[in-house]
């Protein structure tokens, strides 16, 4: 088994991470990296749960993740802002969200104080983002 890789046999049933992003190309890119490592991944359009097509404390309760990767694309304040608010609902209070983004100088110091564990920049090595969720899953 390959670094990374999520040992089922030893440590029970896999966590799950939800991937929510705009563009459904990067949302499979995103799933089939995470399950290859051993994940269970459940998806969400960011636009569907900003224009309320999809409730995300539904969402939440339904598949329970452990770890939000979230792509912030442009423009980045106003979908920052938006994260920011989602944040505060009861269901993503307590879970660690991984922020990817095309660009993350820019969307850095947005995160200034806030409880992202980690922005990923694009484009990136599918390994640092896995490796990124299980630093979040250790913590």
């Amino acid at each position: 088994m390959g670094q990374g890789q999520w040992h089922t046999a030893s440590m029970g049933a896999p966590p799950t991470i939800a991937v929510f992003n705009t563009s459904p190309d990067t949302v499979d890119m995103l799933r089939i990296a995470l399950e290859h490592a051993g994940f269970v991944v459940v998806t969400g359009m960011t636009f569907d749960i900003r224009d309320g097509r999809v409730d995300l404390n539904q969402f939440l309760d339904a598949h329970d993740p452990a770890v939000i990767v979230y792509d912030v694309a442009l423009p980045y304040e106003a979908n920052w802002n938006l994260l920011t608010h989602l944040r505060q609902s009861d269901g993503m209070k307590h879970r660690p969200i991984i922020v990817t983004t095309t660009n993350a100088r820019q969307v850095a110091p947005l995160a200034e104080g806030e409880p992202i564990l980690e922005i990923v920049g694009k484009p990136y090595d599918l390994g640092v983002l896995v490796d990124a969720v299980h630093r979040a899953l250790a913590k």
